[in-house]
Parts: structure tokens; sequence; C-alpha cells
């Protein structure tokens, strides 16, 4: 098993910018990692994911072209840039690590996060 602690929460204006990270204990870099998020009153969602090398990176629809997925095996850690941020992107971020070393399935989750608050103000 492995702990995840997600940063970089935080207010932001529609429009700007945020880079939310994910600090891991433990395995790391044979793992595929993941964002997902959960708005109020919604359930949680896939956002992006990462395979364990960073050759292949997989998006949401309604986040494709505004945010990036990527990662540092040396350092344990996953990162999120959020660009052009929009009041629906509101939600509580969490990271997660996938049962094996490719992307492509979101619901192969193996651990998540505590999640991390994101608030875009209009």
């Amino acid at each position: 098993q492995v702990q995840l602690v997600e940063s970089g929460g935080g207010l932001v204006q529609a429009g700007g910018s945020l880079r939310l990270s994910c600090a891991a204990s433990g395995p790391f870099s044979a793992y595929a990692m993941a964002w997902f998020r959960r708005a109020p009153g919604k359930e949680r969602e896939f956002v992006a994911s990462i395979n364990w090398t960073g050759t292949r990176t997989y998006y949401s629809d309604s986040v494709k072209g505004r945010f990036t997925i990527s990662r540092d095996n040396a350092k344990k850690t996953v990162y999120l840039q959020m660009s052009s941020l929009k009041p629906e992107d509101t939600a509580v971020y969490y990271c997660a690590r996938f049962r094996n070393s490719v992307a492509d399935d979101k619901n192969s989750v193996a651990d998540w996060g505590q999640g991390t608050q994101v608030t875009v103000s209009s």
C-alpha cells in the first residue's frame, strides 16, 4: 500500500491556473497514477491519468486541452497543471494510484489520497 498526499489546492479566479502535486510514499514508479475530482453534490469523476513511464496520458473531455498530468518518478510525485480554470472545475481533487502500470482503466484504483480543495470563483 502507498500513502498519497495532495497539495496545491486553493481559491483562484476563473481563467486562472493552479498546479496540484501528489507525493507518494511506498511503491510509485511502476504504477500508473491518476487524478479524480468530486464536485459538491456529484459523484467522483475521472480527470486524468498517466502511465508508469509518463509516455501515455488520458483526459476527460471536460478538461482536455486545459489540464496536463505529469510525473517525476525520482521524486515520487504526480502533478496536475490546471489552466483556464472554470467555476465548474470547483471540486475536491483526489490523487490515485492504479493497480498496474497502464493508465487506461480508470476503475483499477488501488489507493486514494485524502483530497485537496480547488475553488474557482466567477
